[in-house]
């Protein structure tokens, strides 16, 4: 029996208990694998009208075994009667081959699957897709590829560590406050690979193997592309999963936030202090328990009586208004007993169905209940001028975080997680652009692949205010732009900690008000010490606030600084709006490492302190207390400009850098009109 076949332009596989698929995508190419007699239908982070007719070339190996070439631009692959896949790029290097060990079979080097290759053997065999019956068709699946020691891998989105070069790294495909699965990687090697799986899991990238599993699935699915630089895989990944959407104006401005404005008055009085000081504050942001109860979606009238007038208000100043939505749902809400009677809550396998104590939990994945949640917000927020959403919690916190006991409409929690998150910025996006709204925006707390397409501004979570912590922003940033999530910020300073007078965390402060300076979206939040009581005991006044978090709450010496940046980042406007349009176009990250624009030169791979905002801002973030001073690589090909002194130097070298503590190190790669306008702060 023959176990490769051709059909429709597609390549299949067939053998003992698994069938395996592989189509042209896009510009790279989709392979699926399955225990089960059929594949499942969902496309998952793949846009459904990007099927494309592939080249297929048959041939007959020396030893007499079938061999199938299957090509799409500038990937290959190669598929074998056992079923083995290699992939080569447009020149024929390889790129990458399935993992596996195979036993002696006679003791004449040649063993039972079929590859003359002594360094396979071994005395046990390790397939390269191995499935695990879990329940029913879902399977524990994994998929393992051979490593290169002296490969480099980045992107798969947000974890808390100071890595950069993902090489050596086990993550947790689990989304959680700060940790954030995108399941992309770009290679060193010249290939972008995408675990086309939402599921609960790990992805491996270790010296001996690369190896991604899924704990509950019914397939093996993901996608591969090849690129001559990393900016042409990324063109070619966002391709298929979407790309950001344009950038609204307010977005390229100064955001103030803080945990939390208590009334409407509190934050009328900062907004008109902003605008008595000439600053330009571009959003302030309304955060969480503004609400009678978790589910209501509405404001509290006791301590926010009239937000129509309030938002009128804060409009006629230039300031767009944000409000905080959690996807919780208390059982004395006025909307429990409808989203229960109708099926809008997210289903319990077994035990108890409950979130951060006592709520239960939107599905976002249900459109039905989409159309609800966004049909009541736009009754209570957008009708009275709100002007974008911020979607909290998009990673429940499960009382009881055994995540098979959930279940979504589109599957139980286990198999799908990452698309908890895609659904909630969805259901946002697509009532936003119903009602109107041309450049919706939503600030979420959690993604997966594709939801970049849907109006998400992706932030790091609640991190803790440390120097740690700022270092790991730094890498975190960076992999999620090049796990195509473009629209990426951090609150400035860290959230968990921070006492407004401690010498200490104000250098924290400004250190990280520079980095967010030159972030996608530069937004200041925290829950700052010492902490106010609470204004009442129940609804909209029964959380208690953090201290003062706004510019001038940190002395004066602290306040000079952050207004320079504040206006640096007003005077970046106009090139901050290129890059976001670049990332519309052909899904270009805003900050990106350095060789993502210097791929030619081989220092830029391994230098992981420096990025580039846009194509001509070297950024060097101090993420260390104390320092004043430190090293800065400016990459080859261009000369480079000191922001601060003017001075020139040649790419290619390692420089000294000053960096007192009003400034970071900052360069410019011949573009004076950048250069011109930063000084005119």
């Amino acid at each position: 029996m023959k176990t490769i076949y051709i059909e429709n332009g597609r390549v299949f596989f067939k053998r003992r208990e698994e069938i395996l698929e592989i189509c042209g995508w896009g510009r790279g190419l989709r392979v699926r694998a399955t225990a089960n007699p059929d594949f499942a239908e969902e496309n998952w982070a793949l846009e459904e009208d990007l099927k494309v007719p592939v080249q297929i070339t048959e041939k007959t190996q020396e030893n007499g075994s079938h061999l199938v070439e299957i090509r799409n631009g500038s990937i290959t692959a190669q598929l074998n009667d056992y079923g083995k896949l290699t992939f080569y790029d447009a020149q024929g290097k390889l790129l990458l081959k399935e993992y596996y060990r195979s036993w002696d079979y006679g003791g004449t080097g040649y063993n039972k699957e079929g590859w003359n290759d002594l360094d396979q053997i071994v005395q046990m065999r390790v397939p390269a897709r191995e499935y695990h019956v879990r329940n029913g068709s879902q399977y524990q699946a994994t998929l393992r590829f051979e490593a290169d020691e002296e490969e480099r891998l980045y992107g798969m989105g947000q974890f808390q560590m100071p890595y950069l070069n993902l090489k050596g790294c086990q993550l947790d495909l689990e989304p959680r406050n700060t940790q954030i699965p995108v399941p992309f990687c770009i290679s060193s090697k010249g290939y972008g690979l995408l675990w086309n799986n939402p599921a609960i899991g790990k992805a491996v990238f270790g010296r001996n193997k690369t190896e991604f599993t899924a704990q509950s699935t019914k397939q093996i699915d993901y996608w591969i592309t090849a690129g001559e630089s990393p900016a042409k895989i990324l063109e070619a990944y966002t391709e298929v999963t979407g790309r950001v959407q344009e950038m609204p104006e307010y977005g390229l401005g100064f955001w103030q936030c803080k945990l939390r404005y208590q009334n409407q008055e509190e934050i009328l009085e900062v907004a008109r202090k902003y605008k008595a000081a000439g600053l330009p504050l571009k959003v302030i942001v309304i955060d969480f328990f503004h609400w009678p109860h978790q589910g209501d979606w509405k404001f509290d009238p006791e301590y926010w009586p009239d937000p129509k007038a309030m938002i009128e208000e804060l409009h006629a100043m230039g300031i767009k208004v944000m409000v905080s939505v959690w996807p919780t749902v208390e059982d004395n809400s006025e909307n429990r007993e409808y989203m229960q009677e109708h099926d809008l809550l997210l289903r319990s396998n077994r035990g108890g169905n409950y979130a951060m104590g006592n709520t239960r939990v939107i599905d976002p994945t249900n459109p039905e209940t989409r159309k609800f949640v966004w049909e009541t917000c736009k009754k209570n927020y957008l009708d009275l001028g709100v002007d974008c959403f911020w979607l909290d919690e998009a990673e429940p916190e499960f009382t009881d975080p055994d995540f098979d006991i959930y279940r979504m409409y589109e599957g139980d929690y286990a198999s799908c997680a990452g698309r908890f998150a895609v659904g909630y910025a969805r259901g946002f996006y697509e009532g936003q652009k119903e009602a109107g709204v041309e450049k919706p925006l939503s600030l979420v707390r959690c993604a997966w692949a594709g939801a970049q397409k849907y109006g998400a501004l992706i932030w790091s979570g609640d991190v803790p205010s440390t120097f740690t912590y700022l270092k790991n922003q730094t890498r975190a940033g960076i992999n999620m732009g090049l796990a195509g999530i473009a629209w990426w910020t951090a609150d400035i300073g860290g959230f968990h900690g921070g006492n407004v007078e401690d010498p200490h965390f104000k250098e924290l402060l400004i250190r990280w008000f520079q980095f967010g300076t030159f972030c996608p979206v530069m937004r200041l939040h925290g829950d700052r010490d010492p902490h106010k009581a609470p204004l009442g005991s129940t609804g909209g006044g029964m959380v208690p606030s953090g201290a003062d978090n706004e510019i001038w709450s940190y002395g004066p010496e602290a306040e000079k600084i952050l207004t320079k940046y504040v206006r640096i980042r007003e005077n970046l406007k106009a090139y901050i709006a290129e890059q976001m349009e670049e990332a519309r176009k052909c899904g270009a990250p805003v900050i990106r490492p350095l060789f993502y624009q210097f791929p030619e030169d081989p220092v830029c791979w391994k230098k992981e302190d420096s990025y580039l905002f846009g194509p001509d801002l070297l950024v060097t973030p101090i993420t260390e207390e104390g320092v004043r001073e430190t090293t800065v690589y400016l990459p080859a090909g261009k000369t480079w400009k000191n922001v601060w002194t003017g001075e020139e130097f040649r790419g290619g070298q390692e420089i000294r850098a000053e960096a007192p503590l009003e400034d970071l190190p900052l360069f410019t790669a011949e573009n004076e009109r950048l250069f011109t306008a930063i000084r005119e702060v």
